[in-house]
């Protein structure tokens, strides 16, 4: 085509000519914004019934796979319980719960006695019975530090910290979503941001190919590629390059998450320490875990001893007044009745626990620590598995915006 043809329709369509780079840029940020939605929304899967026709967020859809992952850094790279638990003062705990436990202390004997052996029991003058109970609570804190002293020397017998937190992610996938997508709101941000800059830039090469050639498939072609290669170049960027390439000795270029590794480990670690290893939740969990046979089993062990103590020289004719099966299921009950009850108690040093434990700021700690490699597999595995598929819905939309605009551009 004549270049002066080409200069004289650029002047009397000027207007179109000049709206090129702008809707470039426009489906840049679309494309862009759609695929970031697509990453994490909807939670559950939407669409038709009995049809592959539907979508669910990238995240949510493999829960599972990223749950196991985030914890695996987690317990590998960012946090050992032992350290958490070490840092609990069996002292101090005891002191927390004191009063709360001397009543449950009261309540459980006074049962255990009122159920198993109720005639001499209700025999025995108030001040009797009192004197009883008094003599089991002034043993009860030695018993509370001897467990605590167990536990933290034996905590991975007690919880299985990586069962845990798998359980947590995977049975609340808007938690899941909330730790990727928390950490990296800065990120996605800039991919949005991205496919207005690469777009205008494509669209002004999109205006000129589009004088010179007025083929139809020009806009739809560029419009595609706008949208498939600023998705797969705002991705890359974000992680790469994963060192400092310093251009001058204080201009550098790093990809973004990469640069903002303080930021995030602060970031990560408030939500760990707030949603995930809370002291309901390692509650829960060693009193309901895997291997929560084996805090009963010390329990019931601790409370047998206790017992067995506090018979003392009187055990024979214990023994012989209520029989060695009375006694035995005395224990059990004892111990399933303070089994019961520790949450309720253990609530009461829950401020204490979370301030000890310093899950946050270990977390935080930790993270500083990981090479370049490992921080990024905290994100990482939230695009690399189903990236294509964002990339090619980005390019899809590409193209039906660059449809649109060979009707603009012929009307």
């Amino acid at each position: 085509m004549d270049i002066d043809v080409i200069v004289a329709d650029i002047s009397q369509n000027w207007p179109l000519y000049t709206a090129i780079p702008f809707i470039a840029a426009l489906i840049g940020y679309v494309t862009k914004s759609v695929a970031i939605e697509m990453m994490f929304r909807p939670i559950e899967w939407k669409g038709i019934k009995g049809t592959f026709l539907g979508w669910q967020g990238v995240v949510p859809q493999h829960g599972g796979r990223m749950a196991a992952i985030a914890t695996d850094l987690l317990t590998q790279n960012l946090l050992d319980i032992k350290d958490v638990f070490a840092r609990i003062d069996p002292d101090r705990i005891t002191e927390e719960i004191e009063q709360p436990l001397l009543r449950t202390v009261d309540d459980v004997a006074r049962e255990v006695l009122t159920e198993n052996h109720p005639r001499v029991w209700e025999r025995l003058p108030t001040v009797a019975q009192d004197l009883v109970i008094k003599q089991i609570q002034a043993q009860t804190p030695q018993l509370v530090r001897q467990l605590m002293l167990e536990m933290r020397e034996n905590v991975d017998d007690f919880l299985d910290v990586k069962e845990m937190t798998v359980r947590r992610l995977t049975s609340d996938r808007k938690l899941l979503v909330k730790l990727i997508r928390e950490t990296s709101r800065p990120e996605m941000a800039f991919i949005a941001r991205s496919g207005i800059y690469f777009g205008f830039t494509l669209g002004i090469v999109q205006a000129f190919v589009w004088a010179v050639t007025k083929n139809p498939l020009v806009m739809p072609v560029f419009g595609a590629a706008v949208g498939l290669f600023t998705d797969w170049l705002a991705i890359k960027l974000i992680f790469v390059p994963r060192e400092p390439v310093h251009l001058t000795r204080k201009l550098y270029f790093q990809g973004k998450f990469q640069r903002r590794k303080a930021e995030v480990a602060q970031q990560y670690g408030e939500i760990i320490a707030r949603d995930v290893l809370t002291v309901p939740n390692l509650m829960d969990s060693i009193l309901r875990g895997p291997r929560s046979d084996r805090l009963m089993a010390m329990i019931s062990r601790v409370v047998a001893d206790a017992i067995d103590e506090q018979a003392g020289n009187a055990r024979p004719l214990v023994t012989a007044t209520l029989g060695t099966k009375r006694i035995e299921e005395m224990k059990r009950s004892a111990a399933d009745k303070a089994i019961a009850r520790v949450p309720e108690t253990v609530q009461h040093a829950e401020g204490y626990l979370t301030e000890a434990m310093a899950v946050a700021h270990l977390v935080e700690d930790r993270m500083h620590k990981l090479t370049p490699v490992e921080y990024e597999g905290l994100l990482r595995p939230a695009f690399r598995q189903d990236e294509w598929k964002l990339v090619v819905v980005g390019g899809l939309i590409g193209g039906i915006v660059g449809e649109l605009q060979v009707i603009l551009m012929l009307h």
